[in-house]
């Protein structure tokens, strides 16, 4: 599969994604992603930003690739249980520096129920990026959620938190991994 044939989904963390973020620079340059957008950025309800998320994938007319940073990859866990009537659409989820939940559960105005994750195998091919140096998750525990969640775990090194302030504004490597990951996806029945 090429970006080109799915609706890439972008699922941004808390506080959403600036201008100089590298989800607001792939929305520019990839004709096929649009964001998926919260009413406040700020305030974290998980009934909202996962239904939010689910109203936007029911608009999508091809076959959906999901991406998300940081609180984003935690949207997508919460929704996946109630996903399965767009299960059949979804073809992947790539998910970059994950939170942990000790620090979910620390953000201001956040629902707590957001910081329990699930636990189950999500029902689609996952690719979960996890930086060695993330301030707010560490590597084992990244690897502990790819692997409940039966995600393919991908090291990416000394990189922060994937974000702007670690230097992750283009993220050139980043769109290479989501090509060579579309690429290895079967197209949908």
């Amino acid at each position: 599969m090429r970006a080109a044939d799915v609706d890439i989904l972008l699922v941004p963390g808390w506080t959403g994604a600036g201008p100089d973020h590298w989800m607001t620079r792939w929305q520019a340059r990839l004709k096929t992603a649009t964001r998926v957008e919260q009413d406040d950025w700020d305030i974290i309800d998980k009934g909202k930003w996962t239904g939010r998320l689910l109203e936007r994938m029911a608009s999508a007319t091809r076959p959906i690739m999901l991406v998300a940073h940081s609180c984003g990859v935690a949207t997508i866990v919460h929704a996946s249980p109630r996903m399965a009537d767009a299960k059949h659409k979804i073809i992947g989820a790539f998910l970059v520096a994950p939170p942990s939940e000790a620090a979910c559960a620390v953000l201001p105005n956040s629902d707590a129920t957001f910081a329990v994750y699930p636990r189950e195998p999500l029902p689609f091919p996952s690719l979960l990026i996890a930086s060695r140096t993330d301030e707010h998750c560490t590597y084992d525990e990244a690897g502990d959620l790819a692997l409940a969640w039966g995600s393919e775990l991908v090291d990416a090194g000394d990189s922060g938190h994937l974000n702007t302030a670690s230097g992750h504004g283009p993220w050139p490597e980043g769109v290479m991994r989501l090509a060579s990951f579309l690429q290895r996806l079967p197209a949908p029945a």
